[in-house]
């Protein structure tokens, strides 16, 4: 919320007390036409008129700066408008009066509202998160089965078992990136064992789909959150597996703390670039794909703002695309 211009005041306030200072003009012409008519000497009517109109300019520059001082004691309410429970200011007027019940009336239902909301919201993502605790253990015993015996179609289920555990890991960060809780712990962690983690969950998919992995190892430490540092390094990974039917995934970091993962996969189209970060864009390669929910990049871009971390891509069709994540933080001086 702006604070208004003086300007804005000042006309607000001409066009609030506008037919009282028309009606003041007229009842002065009035009083002066009716004393010319009767010959009262000119000089005593011009000055009767402007010690009234003296008077009335001061009364106004008076009542100008309260008008003022008011609205800027009601723009500071207003910036406190969540936090406020009932300190607005004492009415002046039977309209300020009946505005401020209103007021009162809309926030009581506004928090009943709120309260509904929340206790809903709650209940789905206690429901959600059981569910998601409950559907690991059939998971667990299908991969359990499936590992008994190496065969190519066993090899291929265990491939969509583990697109079935993303899915469901999936929903339930949607519904904790949606929450106002935090769940969040920052602090300075091995950059390395972080790509690791992800690389090791993914090492599967890049055998299976004979896909080169290049990496080289790094000591650099970053301050960030390493749950939702990984889940963005394992959706972008994802997305290189998906879309890249063979070739390389390269992961470097530089000295600036620059996190990029390229692939030499099929690429992005350019008018697609601009909105792959969008709620359920899918773009030309997720119609093709027929699989594609358009929420991983989505979630990516929402644990990145979370994070303070800034994640960008540069594509081009047919040569592959590159995801970087900026991990710098700016440095803290304590005074």
């Amino acid at each position: 919320m702006k604070e208004k211009p003086e300007k804005h005041i000042f006309l607000s306030y001409l066009h609030q007390y506008m037919y009282t200072t028309v009606m003041f003009v007229i009842y002065t012409g009035i009083f002066v036409w009716i004393f010319l008519l009767y010959d009262m000497e000119t000089e005593a009517v011009l000055y009767a008129a402007g010690l009234c109109v003296l008077l009335t300019v001061l009364v106004l520059a008076v009542h100008y700066l309260q008008y003022r001082q008011k609205h800027f004691r009601r723009y500071i309410y207003m910036k406190q408008i969540e936090v406020m429970d009932d300190q607005l200011p004492q009415p002046e007027t039977l309209a300020e009066a009946d505005y401020q019940e209103m007021i009162r009336r809309l926030w009581s239902v506004y928090r009943d509202g709120l309260t509904a909301w929340q206790n809903e919201r709650q209940e789905h993502m206690d429901y959600y998160t059981t569910w998601v605790h409950q559907i690991k253990t059939p998971i667990s015993i299908m991969r359990m089965s499936l590992q008994t015996e190496d065969t190519r179609e066993n090899r291929e289920l265990l491939a969509e078992l583990f697109r079935i555990e993303q899915y469901v890991e999936m929903v339930l960060n949607y519904l904790r990136l949606g929450s106002r809780d935090s769940d969040f712990v920052f602090q300075e962690y091995s950059l390395d064992q972080i790509i690791r983690q992800a690389v090791h969950k993914y090492a599967g998919q890049f055998v299976r789909r004979r896909i080169r992995l290049l990496y080289e190892p790094t000591e650099i430490r970053v301050l960030t959150d390493e749950k939702w540092l990984l889940f963005m390094i394992e959706q972008i990974l994802s997305n290189a597996v998906k879309y890249t039917p063979q070739g390389t995934v390269r992961i470097t970091v530089t000295k600036d703390l620059m996190l990029q993962i390229a692939d030499t996969g099929i690429g992005i189209a350019p008018e697609d670039l601009p909105r792959i970060f969008e709620k359920g864009f899918t773009g030309y390669n997720g119609r093709s794909d027929k699989k594609s929910t358009g929420l991983g990049l989505y979630l990516c871009q929402m644990t990145a703002d979370r994070l303070s971390h800034q994640i960008s891509v540069e594509s081009t069709v047919g040569e592959g695309t590159v995801f970087s994540i900026d991990l710098h933080r700016n440095q803290l001086e304590l005074l």
